[in-house]
């Protein structure tokens, strides 16, 4: 559990990181942005590590079938995150070598915004599922206001693609869809662990 704990700090390193990153190439620093990134992919590298020492000290373990098999999902799910911010900050640093009109990197550091507050909130979750279930589940559904947020914004974003498609080339219109929808994904690995917590905190109530 120790190991997985890191693994979650972890993954929200990753999304404060892809945070700064967009905020950075919002003001047109690159070399930070770069920077930012840099960070987030050496992270990213040590939550795959974290993931395969779980999984050995799961293999070796004596814990209860079900409580492995729980573990395990959580972080699976984390993994996953991890890997849409990845995929996320690998767009954003090709295109800090585009045209990309202010608006849409603005819109962009909102959705970023949200994601780290999501990430920060299951965090919160994940933490008191053993010690406060019912706190596990207000957090949880926060996460799912949160996550509703995001996808509000998605449809903003692309409506943005749309409005400003004769001032950016088609290349940088596919990269910023393909960094819209990896961001669209992180929400939506949060919001998918976060019903995990849900159905953690429901099977560990006293019957």
């Amino acid at each position: 559990m120790e190991i997985a704990d890191r693994q979650m700090t972890l993954a929200i390193d990753t999304v404060v990181e892809l945070e700064k990153a967009i905020n950075k190439a919002l003001n047109g620093s690159k070399k930070e942005a770069i920077d930012s990134i840099e960070k987030l992919s050496v992270t990213e590298h040590e939550i795959d590590e974290l993931r395969r020492s779980v999984f050995e000290e799961l293999t070796r373990g004596s814990l209860p079938s079900k409580d492995r098999e729980d573990i395990m999902h959580l972080v699976k799910r984390l993994d996953e995150m991890a890997d849409h911010v990845k995929d996320a900050a690998r767009a954003v640093l090709i295109l800090l070598d585009a045209k990309v009109v202010k608006e849409v990197w603005t819109q962009l550091a909102e959705t970023a915004e949200d994601l780290v507050a999501c990430a920060t909130t299951l965090r919160k979750a994940i933490e008191k599922l053993g010690i406060d279930p019912p706190k596990a589940m207000e957090l949880a559904k926060q996460i799912d206001v949160i996550e509703n947020r995001v996808d509000e914004k998605y449809v903003k974003s692309k409506a943005l693609l749309l409005k400003y498609s004769h001032e950016m080339d088609t290349a940088t219109i596919l990269l910023l869809k393909d960094l819209i929808e990896e961001m669209e994904h992180v929400a939506d690995s949060c919001d998918d662990t976060a019903d995990y917590v849900r159905i953690l905190t429901v099977a560990r109530e006293p019957r």
